[in-house]
């Protein structure tokens, strides 16, 4: 609960898993050329338009994601 109160009430926290930093450039073929920092313009616009801030972290490991929640 604590970590919501240092929160602000208005952010929303995207996290992305492993191997999504590759998008764009791994196999463009198959996966498209939309890079992750597309993807996270897109969230952030979206995000602006209602009213939300938006954090976006990436991380291969679980234990990073679980650092950038706490």
């Amino acid at each position: 609960m604590s970590t919501l109160k240092a929160m602000s009430a208005a952010e929303i926290v995207v996290l992305h898993g492993p191997n999504l930093n590759l998008l764009g450039t791994r196999e463009p073929h198959v996966y498209g050329t939309t890079t992750l920092a597309d993807i996270d313009a897109r969230i952030a616009e979206a995000a602006r338009a209602v009213g939300f801030a938006v954090r976006s972290v990436q991380a291969n490991a679980l234990g990073e994601m679980v650092d950038a929640v706490h």
